[in-house]
Formats: structure tokens, sequence, C-alpha cells
């Protein structure tokens, strides 16, 4: 389900969030673009009736000077003290202000018609334009976001039936919840495996018998929840119960042994067993970069401008002694299974394989003699990554293959979606097809596989829906 999120994510951001962004860029310049032409236009029409006020002004001043000019001229002309030149004077004087005043009037009458027509063409043509220009903007937008609703809802919409499978997975996983198994699974994991303690022999003190310390009070053999005295030995000494008991005592912990021999004899046995496990799964991994450290070795052999052989000695030599480290550890805790279980003997050595750093650095060395190369596959993207335990012969076998060639069958899978194998070592599947688990993930994406037919292969981890026996045991 989370996988599928991050593809909604994912087509989100690839495809709607990138048109919005390049939406949001093209707006942004448009409306800055209409605003410019509006402020544009408005100024053109402010410049007009500033000119039109500045011609208006004028023609009141030179009307006003006309008016003046010619009462000037009146009273000369009826004055009889005044010479003939003066009244002349005063005629031409009024004779010019009334023509100043006539241009003026005229210039006045221009620019009135000028602005009148700037301010039909603002208010008509000129800024209903400009709006325009702002709505066809709006409404683009509009319709972009609409699609982006729409591109939206079908990238939710194609997920919706594998989201509604994966909640038909969880809706099927909490309804095969079983109480009574589950509580019967606590009980068998804290069983301690200690005898029931046997019953308190009376003593008659009155007939002389010996009394025994261990025995002398009762005490000594009450069942409490948290402990049991003389509950059970292990290797010959007094343990205390523990497993289920310890639900009720004390929550500190002691540092458990090395050899857990402090737990009862049950639960030693399932920590032991699980050490055993990791220290097979960490060399069955060792195991896995020897191989790899191997065919490394051999190209550069094959090869030099790849690379020098002698340098990977050094890693050859880390490899061999940690594989030696883990199989001392391996024969030191199957010892301690063995004495758990009250075997006589132990396991000193895995089957088919080499335990020694001597044999181990005899078959690095005699498999970059050329003998007997080892061959490099370069997968194509998107094939499952060679980290499985998947191995070829090693010079030095017998048998030319060892027990990591074998997979057991640990659990079952089904097929939720249908996959074509177009890569090197995968399988194809159809929907709803069952097949055998033989290796789970090992981070890679990929799990091997084993279907009807006997073939094997890797499919996507994500496509299956798996089921591990192991999980049953628990």
């Amino acid at each position: 389900m989370a996988s599928q999120h991050e593809v909604v994510a994912e087509n989100l951001q690839g495809t709607v969030s990138k048109n919005l962004q390049d939406l949001l860029q093209e707006l942004k310049s448009d409306r800055k673009k209409h605003l410019q032409e509006g402020a544009r236009l408005q100024e053109q029409l402010k410049q007009s009736s500033q000119m039109l006020e500045k011609a208006k002004r004028k023609y009141e001043k030179a009307h006003s000077d006309a008016e003046r000019s010619l009462e000037n001229y009146r009273k000369a002309d009826a004055d009889i003290n005044l010479s003939r030149a003066e009244v002349e004077k005063h005629r031409i004087v009024m004779n010019g202000k009334v023509q100043q005043c006539e241009e003026a009037k005229n210039e006045y009458a221009a620019q009135l018609q000028t602005y009148n027509n700037h301010q039909t063409e603002f208010f008509s043509q000129s800024m209903p334009q400009v709006f325009q220009g702002l709505q066809e903007m709006d409404e683009r937008r509009i319709l972009k976001t609409q699609e982006s609703v729409f591109q939206c809802a079908e990238i939710e919409k194609n997920v919706i039936p594998i989201i509604n499978t994966c909640i038909e997975g969880i809706a099927k996983a909490a309804g095969n919840i079983n109480p009574t198994q589950d509580s019967k699974a606590v009980v068998e994991r804290h069983k301690s495996g200690f005898p029931i303690p046997e019953d308190v022999q009376f003593e008659d003190l009155s007939q002389g018998q010996p009394v025994d310390p261990a025995h002398s009070s009762p005490a000594a053999h009450i069942t409490t929840p948290s402990s049991t005295l003389k509950g059970g030995t292990v290797s010959g000494k007094s343990k205390k119960r523990g497993g289920i008991f310890g639900l009720f005592g004390s929550s500190k912990v002691d540092d458990q042994k090395e050899d857990f021999s402090d737990l009862p004899p049950t639960q030693r046995r399932r920590k032991l067993q699980q050490k055993i496990d990791s220290i097979k799964k960490e060399m069955s991994k060792e195991q896995s970069e020897r191989e790899g450290i191997l065919k490394l070795k051999d190209v550069y052999a094959n090869n030099q401008a790849l690379g020098d052989p002698s340098t990977l000695d050094k890693k050859i030599e880390e490899n061999s002694q940690k594989l030696e480290t883990l199989t001392r550890e391996l024969q030191k805790y199957e010892g301690y299974m063995a004495d758990a279980e009250g075997k006589t003997g132990s396991s000193n050595s895995l089957p088919g394989r080499r335990n020694s750093a001597s044999e181990d650095s005899h078959s690095l060395s005699t498999s970059g003699s050329g003998d007997t190369p080892h061959t490099q596959q370069v997968s194509a993207p998107g094939t499952p990554a060679n980290q499985h335990n998947v191995y070829q012969p090693i010079d030095g076998d017998e048998e030319g293959e060892d027990e990591f060639d074998i997979f057991p069958v640990i659990g079952r899978c089904r097929a939720l979606y249908p996959f074509e194998a177009i890569n090197d070592g995968s399988v194809p599947m159809g929907e709803n097809e069952d097949m055998q688990i033989l290796e789970q993930d090992q981070g890679d994406g990929w799990t091997r596989v084993r279907k009807n037919d006997g073939s094997e292969g890797f499919v996507p981890t994500s496509y299956i829906e798996c089921h591990y026996y192991d999980v049953d045991q628990v």
C-alpha cells in the first residue's frame, strides 16, 4: 500500500505539479503584461486631461486679458483729453489681445476634442480589451486547474484496485487472527521443560529418621509464580524456573550466559537454535561475498586492464578468517545444543563446507590459476541481484556443489498480479498462481520461487503474497 502511495506521489510531482508550475509562470507573465498595458492607457488619459486643463487655463487668461483691453480701449476712445495716437495704441493692444484669445480658444477646443476622443477610446476599446485579456487568462487558469484535478483523480483511480487488494489482504489477515492459537503460541514459547515437582514426603522424627536439610521445609517444594526450587537440573546444577512464570516476577534480567545455561531447557534450546541459524545466515553471506571476490579475481586474471588480481588477496584472506571464525562459533553452539539435548557428540563441521581458512585459501588460489575460470554475468537493469545464495562450483569441491545449491521450501506464495519474465533469472507468473518459496527477499526486491511445473527463478516481492512456514511454528 505504501508503494502505491509513492507511485501516486511520483506521478503527481512528475506531471500535475510540473504542469501547474509551468502554468503559474505563464500566468504571471501574461498578468504583468496586461497590467502594464492598463497602466499605460491610464497614464495617456491622465496626460491628455492635464493638457486639456492647461489649455483651458490659458484660454481663460487670454479671454480675461481681451476683455480688459477692450474696456481700456472704450475708455480711451471716450476720453476727449487723449490724443488720437494714444487711442490708436489702445486699439492695437485690444486687437492683439482679442487675437490671442481666439488662438487660445481654438487650442482649447482642439485639446478638448482630443481628450474626449482619448476618453471614449479608453472606456470603450482600450480598457475593455485589457479586462478581456485578464478574463481570458483567468479562464485559462481555471481550465488548467480543472484538467489537473482530473489528472489527480485518474492517478488515484489507477491505484485504487491495488490498494483495495491490499485492504482486502489486511482484512483477511485480521480475520485469520485466532486468540486461542495465539495464546497457545505464547504458552509454547514460554515452556520451561522442567518436570513437575514430586510430593513432599512425611518425615517421622519419632522413628529416628534423619532430617534431610533439602527436604526439611515444605517451602523447598512449593511452586511460586516466580520460581521453583529443585525444579530441574542442567549439568547437575540447581535451576530456577523461568518461562511464563517470569511474567509475574521482577522485570530485572541478569546478563545471559554464552551457552544460555541460565534458561530453562526448552527456552535454552530455542535460543541456541536461533543463534545457530544466525551464524549459518552470516556464513551464507560471507560465502556469497567470497564467491563474488573469486569471480572478480578471475576477471582481473583474464583481463589485466581491468585490475590487478593481487589487490584482492587481502580481502580474500579477511573473508577466509571470518569464515573460519564463524565455523568455530557454529561448532561451539552446536556443542551447546547437543549438551542441551543430552547428546554425546556434536557436529564439528558443516556438510559440504570447508572448515579452515587453509582450504579456502587453497580453493582461491586454484580458482585463480585458470584451470576452471568462473563466468561473470552482467545483468540488465532490474535483474535480481546476485546476493542470494546462488553459488558456482569451486575448485576443490568433490561433488561440484554444496548445500547452498539446494534450496528447501520455506513457504508458499500467491501471485497478486501477472508478471512477464524479461531478465535472466526471473520466471513469469499469472495472477493467483500458487508457488513455493525457496529463498526470502534479501533486500533487492526479488524472491526465489519454484512453480508447479518445477521451474525456478526470481519474481518481484511486491507482486506476491508470502506465507512462511517458520511463522506458523512460532
